[in-house]
């Protein structure tokens, strides 16, 4: 139920994924009858696809926390308890963000050992592969042990879903040299140069988050924000002028889907709140890919990994 054309758009995205993976289960949470309404209404086939019927929403500017605990009927709220149940593998929205990260945190719960699960965002690069950005919101504040979390999270992402060997991980920072940069970036490049779970890369300033240097890109939630807001609003006014080109083409966030939420017991993806059918399409392709990756099972693993090392250390 949630974005700005919803559920109209998920409609239809849930029917294009229908066809795409005919032996995938899709699931929506929602109120049954509008669906159904508008699913008639727009000649879509709903056979075979599973309605739970949910008699709130949340809306999209509700405070999160609040919403959550008022409405524990809503859409969001009912996906994550099917989902922190194991009724469905992934669990994914274009509403309310802030819900969705509470509910990934409250209900479904961080991986042991994560102390700050975060949200990704795709990287174009001109040699049509994609890279890693993370954190891009979830975490505006944060501490040098946090990043370290978000480049291990990231590169146990990358080896998963975008099947990259030994991914390079960079530190978003505004000099490539080791001691540039805030309190913050100098002692998280420290630790990450101490990091044997990774394959750091060093810093990476801004003018090369688009270049194949790196796979992964690390920063805190306020930078990255920043950096795919800067982006987005610098691809909107060049396709306004009329600037046609197929690497420019990649910015366009439908062709994405939306965002990982990295280091809970599973799959959660946030989409952009303008979604439409496409968008919503490729959104569960990336559910797919994520569930049969198993991704968050390789980091619940290695985290555990990290805990016993750990241990064994003291």
């Amino acid at each position: 139920m949630g974005g700005d054309y919803a559920p109209l758009e998920a409609i239809h995205g849930v029917a294009l994924a229908k066809a795409a993976f005919p032996d995938v289960t899709l699931v929506m949470f929602g109120v049954e009858s509008e669906i159904n309404s508008i699913a008639k209404a727009e000649n879509i086939d709903l056979t075979g696809i599973e309605i739970v019927h949910c008699s709130q929403v949340v809306e999209m500017g509700e405070h999160p926390v609040k919403a959550l605990a008022g409405k524990r009927e809503s859409s969001i709220a009912v996906g994550f308890e099917y989902l922190s149940a194991k009724k469905v593998d992934v669990f994914m929205s274009a509403g309310n963000t802030g819900a969705m990260l509470v509910g990934s945190i409250q209900i479904l719960k961080p991986i042991d050992g994560v102390d700050r699960p975060c949200l990704t965002s795709v990287i174009p690069r001109p040699n049509g592969t994609s890279g890693v950005l993370l954190d891009v919101g979830a975490n505006a504040d944060c501490k040098p042990e946090h990043l370290q979390q978000f480049a291990i999270l990231g590169s146990l992402y990358a080896q998963a879903v975008k099947k990259i060997d030994n991914p390079a991980v960079g530190l978003l920072n505004i000099g490539e040299e080791d001691e540039k940069g805030s309190i913050l970036s100098r002692a998280a490049n420290q630790l990450l140069r101490n990091t044997p779970e990774i394959n750091f890369f060093g810093n990476v300033e801004g003018r090369d988050v688009f270049n194949d240097s790196t796979d992964v890109i690390v920063c805190d939630g306020f930078s990255g924000n920043v950096v795919l807001k800067l982006v987005e609003g610098f691809y909107y006014q060049l396709i306004k002028r009329g600037v046609q080109d197929d690497f420019l083409n990649q910015f366009n966030f439908k062709h994405h889907g939306g965002g990982l939420i990295l280091g809970v017991k599973a799959p959660v993806i946030v989409g952009h709140g303008i979604s439409k059918r496409d968008t919503f399409a490729k959104m569960i392709e990336l559910g797919v890919e994520s569930a049969k990756s198993n991704v968050c099972k390789r980091i619940e693993d290695a985290f555990k990994g990290l805990a016993g090392s750990q241990a064994d250390q003291s």
